[in-house]
């Protein structure tokens, strides 16, 4: 994991498109502003869990449940781990 220092209307830059600027400082809460294009998807990451979650609930929902259930949770663990190694 990469640790920067910001003060506000700092920024830094998350590949070539996206910009992720320190807009305010309370206390123990600071206010982020996200430059990025439109087709790419920016969410908090408590909703983007839910938001995956219920991508893997209707999957199950729509094949014959216990193979696609079992493809599903390989594909989720896959992503899961490739995630993790991104960050490290």
């Amino acid at each position: 994991m990469l640790v920067l220092s910001r003060k506000i209307n700092e920024s830094i830059m998350v590949g070539d498109e996206v910009e992720v600027v320190i807009v305010s400082i309370h206390g123990d809460q600071v206010k982020l502003g996200i430059n990025a294009p439109r087709n790419i998807s920016v969410h908090r990451k408590e909703v983007y869990d839910d938001i995956q979650a219920e991508n893997i609930r209707a999957a199950r929902a729509s094949g014959p449940p216990a193979l696609e259930a079992k493809k599903i949770d390989a594909l989720f663990n896959l992503m899961k781990t490739k995630k993790s190694e991104k960050k490290d």
